[in-house]
């Protein structure tokens, strides 16, 4: 065969298959009076069907959830001054004993980093190892100084 023959024969497919895949959709009203899709003709056979000549999509689309409504009235804070004081005062209080502890925890880390670095063990003759091991004391001190400047921005944020 010639390559022009090859190429005629794939074009030949080509159509077809497009005719068929461009085949006709019927619509039928079921047992249950919902419409059903096909494209296969025997199943239209003794049944009330009619011809879509257009696209059509049979997934239906999903309604979206309703939104609730937010209202606010002008009545917003419904906590009275006192008792919001008092609120403030108990997360005052608690972010001070945060502080505390973290700070703590700051001195603890520290020391450990110190008495670390003051050790220096005979199989670590490349630094790397050093560093290596040294490496999460290092990084529990960073931790603790980070949690200490949150704590300390959330306390100057109060009011």
């Amino acid at each position: 065969m010639t390559a022009i023959k090859l190429l005629w024969m794939a074009a030949a497919l080509t159509a077809a298959s497009a005719a068929h895949a461009q085949s006709t959709v019927w619509k039928c009203i079921g047992p249950d009076g919902r419409p059903q899709y096909t494209n296969v003709q025997r199943e239209t056979v003794g049944r009330d069907c009619t011809v879509v000549n257009r696209e059509i999509s049979v997934v239906p689309i999903a309604k979206p959830p309703a939104r609730p409504e937010t209202t606010r009235s002008s009545d917003f804070p419904k906590v009275d001054a006192e008792t919001q004081r008092k609120r403030d005062d108990a997360r005052r209080r608690i972010l001070e004993e945060e502080l505390a502890a973290e700070e703590q925890r700051l001195a603890e880390a520290r020391e450990a980093l110190a008495q670390q670095e003051a050790v220096r063990y005979g199989n670590e003759r490349n630094y790397q190892k050093v560093l290596d091991r040294l490496k999460p004391y290092q990084e529990a001190v960073e931790q603790h100084e980070k949690n200490i400047e949150a704590i300390k921005r959330e306390l100057a944020n109060l009011k």
